[in-house]
């Protein structure tokens, strides 16, 4: 198989500065001795800390564009996709792999199909246990939750742990994550290491168990019908009005009293749910820190603004950043290479050309694209 490994332009999502790369040297290195043959674009890897010199000792070749590296691949590697215009010099029959937002960009999918090219999105392998590590989503929010929680120590600006000195003790600080999913937890572990007194939320009773293995407080109105909060699948159902009401007074009161909050509720495909509206910020101490990383879909926080970090009139920091992997682009890529690494199986025919098996679930859980036509359900 000839694999094509492109320098990111994050145009795809509208992501500018994009970081990573789909695969470092160390991938390729196990592609090459697998017996295909690897283009990387040149400078591909040069924000995440991989240079041309890398690539090329591990067996890769170098082109001068995307448009070249893609031009005879049967499969090309990337973080967000490539453009519309660089899936017009691909090969029909050719397969493209990446976190594409195919519900925000249907027309990207329009153009796979009319390439002829099988574009495989990256955020709709199945959450099922053969495709864990395949799952982009997790390896890369793991990182996000990471990385926000100290970004936030940086930005709040006082000590984080409680410290005993001869001039007096300083408390320590207080964080809260709204959100115990894979970016959730890791933010709570974080914190924990940090020093933090740490609380956490979540709508699935089931997490908080997962909250309380960490050393957190799990915060929620537990009554009846939390209880019942969780479908068979293990998704969150929704809350009646007076559920929703009732936790809310909850949160306001807790949040008031927090140093740190960091909200992750993020809907694929959906705008973000708002969690902190106006006056539970304006309730927040100055000097308290708010972390919206649900920002690309709308966000969480009341007045949030994506890219920036601002402050209120009483002195909140509200951090809107964008692609917290990206910000961490070796590891992040080095992740990212290995899910990708082990779904190419899947498309990897005994004798190593590329054939896709499409009786496979995987493969049909994340194709857009077939045969020239938009295949996938979301997308028709």
């Amino acid at each position: 198989m000839k694999i094509a490994v492109i320098k990111e332009t994050g145009a795809a999502n509208n992501i500018s500065g994009e970081a990573r790369v789909a695969a470092t040297p160390e991938a390729v290195k196990f592609y090459v001795a697998g017996g295909h043959k690897v283009s990387v674009t040149k400078g591909a890897g040069k924000k995440a800390h991989f240079s041309d010199a890398d690539y090329q000792a591990a067996g890769a070749s170098l082109s001068a564009s995307n448009d070249a590296c893609v031009k005879a691949a049967d499969f090309v590697m990337s973080i967000n996709g490539g453009t519309k215009a660089l899936i017009t010099k691909m090969k029909k029959g050719a397969g493209i792999f990446g976190l594409m937002n195919p519900t925000d960009q249907p027309d990207y999918a329009k153009a796979c199909a009319k390439a002829g090219v099988t574009a495989y999105a990256a955020e709709y392998i199945p959450r099922i246990s053969r495709a864990q590590s395949m799952d982009i989503l997790s390896s890369q929010s793991n990182l996000a939750g990471y990385r926000s929680m100290v970004e936030a120590a940086a930005i709040y600006g006082r000590a984080f742990p409680m410290m005993m000195t001869a001039a007096g003790t300083i408390a320590p600080a207080k964080a809260f994550i709204m959100g115990a999913g894979v970016a959730g937890l890791q933010a709570i572990a974080t914190a924990r290491r940090l020093g933090a007194v740490t609380t956490a939320t979540d709508v699935r009773p089931a997490a908080k168990e997962q909250v309380a293995s960490l050393g957190a407080k799990f915060i929620a109105v537990e009554n009846e019908e939390f209880k019942e909060a969780e479908t068979a699948a293990g998704y969150a159902k929704q809350m009646s009005p007076e559920y929703q009401k009732l936790q809310a007074e909850l949160m306001a009161k807790h949040i008031a009293k927090q140093d740190i909050v960091i909200t992750t509720a993020l809907i694929p495909g959906r705008p973000a749910p708002k969690l902190i509206d106006k006056a539970m910020i304006k309730s927040m101490k100055p000097g308290s820190v708010l972390v919206d990383l649900a920002v690309e879909r709308g966000g969480n926080v009341a007045g949030v603004k994506s890219g920036e970090i601002i402050e209120t009139a009483g002195g909140v920091k509200i951090v809107g950043i964008l692609n917290w992997p990206s910000r961490m682009a070796a590891d992040a890529s080095a992740l990212f290479a290995r899910n990708i690494r082990n779904f190419l199986p899947l498309i990897t025919a005994k004798d190593g050309s590329y054939a896709p098996n499409w009786d496979d679930e995987i493969i049909q859980g994340c194709a857009l694209t077939k045969d020239g036509a938009v295949v996938h359900e979301r997308l028709k």
